[in-house]
C-alpha cells in the first residue's frame, strides 16, 4: 500500500514538474495608432521596431537604397443580434423573431523609413474605419 502511494506521488510530482517548464509566451498582434505614436521614434534602430511593431507585410528600398518598411493591417468586426418574442393565451401563441447584423472593417497602414544605418528617419501612418 506504501509503495503504490509513493509511486502516485512521484507520477503527480513528475507531472507537476513538466506543467511548471519553460515556455515562451505567445505575444498577441495588437498594432495601433496609439502604439505607433507613442513608442516609434525618429532615431530608433529596426531591431526595435521588429520588436514592438512584428515583421512588416512589406520591405522595399527607396531610390536610394535604404530600406522602407510597410505595415499594411485589415480588420473586420461583425456582430449578429437576435431578439424574440412570444405571446400567447392558454391556446393560441404567436411568435417573432428578429435578427440582424453589422459589420465594421478596419484598416491601417504604417510606413516606416529607415537611414544608411538602419534607424527610422520618418515614418507616417493612415487609419479608416468604415
Amino acid at each position: 500500500m506504501k509503495t503504490r502511494w509513493s509511486a502516485l506521488c512521484l507520477c503527480l510530482l513528475l507531472i507537476a514538474a513538466g506543467c511548471t517548464g519553460n515556455r515562451a509566451e505567445i505575444k498577441e498582434d495588437h498594432l495601433t495608432v496609439g502604439k505607433v505614436q507613442g513608442e516609434i521614434k525618429v532615431g530608433m534602430p529596426a531591431s526595435q521596431v521588429a520588436e514592438l511593431l512584428g515583421s512588416p507585410n512589406i520591405v522595399t528600398t527607396d531610390d536610394k537604397r535604404r530600406e522602407v518598411w510597410i505595415y499594411d493591417k485589415v480588420s473586420t468586426d461583425r456582430v449578429d443580434t437576435s431578439s424574440s418574442s412570444f405571446a400567447g393565451l392558454i391556446i393560441l401563441g404567436a411568435a417573432a423573431r428578429d435578427s440582424s447584423s453589422s459589420q465594421r472593417q478596419r484598416t491601417l497602414t504604417i510606413i516606416i523609413k529607415y537611414d544608411e544605418e538602419k534607424k527610422v528617419r520618418d515614418f507616417a501612418y493612415n487609419s479608416t474605419q468604415f
